[in-house]
């Protein structure tokens, strides 16, 4: 990958998540729909069911009782979205060949091992796996960039992530904001946390979203966010674990655009004034014909547009004094024009 394209300005990665429906064919040209709608990456997770979870039937493991997967066993839900690891060189060849940087979120020690393998440039933390702090400190480790979920975090869960990278010598990290709610609505976005983590753990901040459409991504860029993360799958009607909240194509290509025009938009902290805009502005004028030695007056000086005349600050002092030239009406005035002696 060009090292430099996850740090130069905005960077959004499509989630592919679940959304292959174990379905090969399916992932690769989801991919490809990922490249088209504008993404910068796509990200998958690399995990199998018994790497997260236990193959028990008890009120701990045992199907869940609300959300978006009520009934399902834990287990069960993680061993029907786990991607293939025979796939992942298969998929990060077509994200390759499409312009795509290919990473993953990794869930155990092999997991980091096998994605060595294949050279993955990022490494994602899931919400779930920011208290894993050994799981964070061997990926650490490899010394690549780290994405760090929070939403299933406190400030102090945070900090201890943070602190376990850098002590494993690993200063490049991204946090994002995230609401662990799938979907979520935007009143739980509480997007003002984007800047105070900017600043308060002194990272590069960005955020990933699961609420339907792109109106949050969109602000989370007004406040300074430089990454979007967003499930995206091919067709909602696929269905899927994952494709009740997910983004299609278009709606996907939509945000992209929104999101590059938010931060360009940003711009930079300027109050510099173009010469353009400063011939737009008011200025004083002549607005009736004025004879050499004839006194300036309300009736014959008035301020109005454009910016070629003097400015209308002025305008009480050059009142009462007299012209030193005939000036003809829509002349602009200048300082020269003015006798020093009022009348």
């Amino acid at each position: 990958m060009n090292k430099d394209a996850f740090r130069q300005g905005l960077f959004i990665v499509a989630e592919l998540s679940a959304n292959h429906n174990n379905n090969l064919d399916l992932a690769i040209k989801t991919i490809e729909a990922v490249a088209h709608a504008g993404a910068h990456a796509v990200k998958v997770q690399t995990f199998t069911a018994d790497s997260l979870t236990l193959d028990v039937n008890n009120e701990y493991f045992g199907p869940r009782k609300d959300g978006l997967w009520q009934g399902w066993r834990l287990y069960e839900l993680y061993r029907q979205g786990a991607l293939p690891s025979e796939w992942h060189s298969t998929l990060q060849k077509v994200a390759t060949s499409n312009g795509l940087i290919f990473f993953s979120a990794p869930f155990a020690r092999k997991d980091v091992d096998f994605l060595e393998t294949l050279e993955v440039p990022i490494y994602k933390v899931a919400s779930p796996e920011i208290t894993d702090i050994p799981l964070i400190s061997y990926i650490a480790s490899k010394r690549r960039p780290i994405i760090i979920s929070t939403g299933m975090a406190d400030e102090e869960d945070i900090q201890l992530a943070i602190d376990t990278c850098n002590k494993a010598g690993n200063n490049d990290i991204t946090l994002l904001k995230c609401t662990s709610e799938y979907p979520a609505t935007p009143d739980m976005a509480n997007l003002l946390t984007i800047p105070d983590m900017k600043q308060r753990f002194g990272a590069r901040v960005g955020l990933s979203d699961h609420t339907m459409g792109y109106i949050i991504p969109i602000a989370a860029v007004a406040l300074g966010a430089t990454v979007i993360e967003k499930h995206f799958i091919l067709d909602r009607n696929l269905g899927g674990i994952d494709s009740a909240f997910s983004m299609e194509p278009t709606e996907f290509a939509s945000m992209v655009q929104a999101c590059k025009e938010a931060y360009l938009a940003l711009g930079s902290i300027t109050y510099e004034l173009t010469e353009r805009n400063r011939l737009r502005r008011r200025s004083l004028f002549a607005v009736e014909d004025i004879k050499t030695d004839e006194v300036f007056t309300e009736r014959n000086v008035q301020s109005v547009r454009p910016g070629h005349g003097l400015h209308p600050k002025y305008y009480y002092d050059i009142l009462g004094k007299r012209s030193v030239r005939d000036i003809d009406k829509g002349d602009k005035l200048s300082m020269k024009d003015l006798n020093d002696v009022k009348s």
